[in-house]
């Protein structure tokens, strides 16, 4: 029996790297693309070497590729000679604040480096699977819009009908998104398309936060493994705004690759979904300090900034129903210590190793 096939791009980052180590198990043929751009974007605390040699080392049938997903002729070329059974999409510049700073290198990577590898998916297996790691900033910051109540530590919902948190329903448009939201969309609309026009097996995944001890965590990106190795290193860290109670949903790498497995099982057209740990896996700013400072018997050295990112949510949780209803066998199933608990023993581990 013939090997199925798995292309990751952004294959050395906490989604691409998990992709390879589930699909690995479960006996595919994996290949990856990731040229550590991160580490050009982020300075140390982003390289992903670290990651790839553990991937390596783990799995010796795997197999990697330093490739720019901005070179047209080289995508295209590289898909001719590489025809896959499923893409994972996850390679991307993820952060808010450096694709102002740097917005053709956001674009060329998050839009056209989408559409780089959609078109050339179309030419040479357009029967693959073709999943994408969007965003919940694809929304901007309509979810805002909703009215919240402040509780001790966090803001959370105030109406019973937003319990659930965010759906797919609510607007892409009108709303402030960051540079880097509106390249995710760019991208996003296009899988889409892709998908409808096409008759292409796509699917866009709105991420919450996303997380796990493969997060190469950095300031600017990586909200809970950052977070952590300021704690665990004793670094400051910067609290910006909402007084500190605004709220995110964490899910775990693992969890988001084995939705993607049941999507390749039973896939769909042109879908969209809101990916995220739900109301069980959200925490807010002061009580993941509070938290990772439990874990990790440290106490973080942190200074409050009275200025909000640009477009940041306040309260974001992911509505979960529609991805469950149309995928009742799927669910999060590594819950918030867990996660926490995880990334603090990489960093005390890797710590201790230095």
């Amino acid at each position: 029996m013939s090997h199925k096939r798995l292309l990751v791009t952004g294959s050395a980052g906490l989604i691409g790297s998990e992709a390879v180590h589930h699909f690995s198990r479960l006996g595919w043929q994996a290949i990856g693309i990731d040229n550590n751009m991160r580490a050009d974007f982020f300075g140390a605390d982003g390289d992903t070497r670290w990651n790839l040699e553990r991937l390596q080392r783990r799995w010796p049938a795997y197999r990697h590729f330093d490739l720019d997903i901005r070179q047209r002729d080289s995508v295209l070329g590289f898909m001719a000679n590489h025809p896959v059974d499923l893409i994972v999409h996850a390679a991307a510049q993820p952060s808010h604040d450096l694709a102002a700073k740097r917005p053709f290198d956001d674009f060329d990577v998050n839009a056209a480096g989408t559409l780089n590898f959609l078109e050339a998916t179309r030419r040479s297996c357009p029967e693959a699977t073709f999943c994408y790691l969007s965003t919940n900033k694809v929304y901007g910051d309509a979810p805002n819009e909703l009215p919240l109540v402040e509780l001790a530590s966090r803001w959370d919902y105030a109406r019973a009908e937003d319990r659930f948190g965010i759906s797919e329903s609510m607007r892409i448009d009108q709303s402030k998104h960051s540079l880097f939201g509106a390249s995710k969309l760019a991208a996003d609309v296009m899988v889409q398309e892709y998908g409808r026009y096409f008759g292409m097996k796509t699917v866009c995944l709105r991420g919450g936060c996303l997380t796990g001890s493969a997060h190469s965590g950095a300031e600017l990106h990586g909200f809970l493994a950052y977070l952590a190795r300021c704690v665990v290193e004793g670094r400051p860290y910067r609290v910006f705004g909402y007084l500190g109670k605004q709220v995110r949903d964490n899910i775990d790498a693992s969890d988001v690759c084995s939705f993607i497995e049941a999507f390749h099982a039973a896939p769909r057209v042109a879908e969209v979904y809101n990916i995220g740990g739900g109301r069980g896996n959200s925490i807010s700013m002061l009580e993941a300090i509070a938290r990772i400072e439990s874990i990790a018997e440290r106490k973080l050295d942190w200074t409050y900034v009275d200025e909000a990112r640009s477009g940041d949510h306040i309260c974001y949780i992911s509505d979960l129903r529609k991805i469950q209803a149309h995928y009742p066998n799927w669910g999060v199933t590594v819950d918030l210590d867990q996660i926490l608990t995880s990334i603090v023993r990489m960093l005390v581990e890797e710590r201790r190793a230095r």
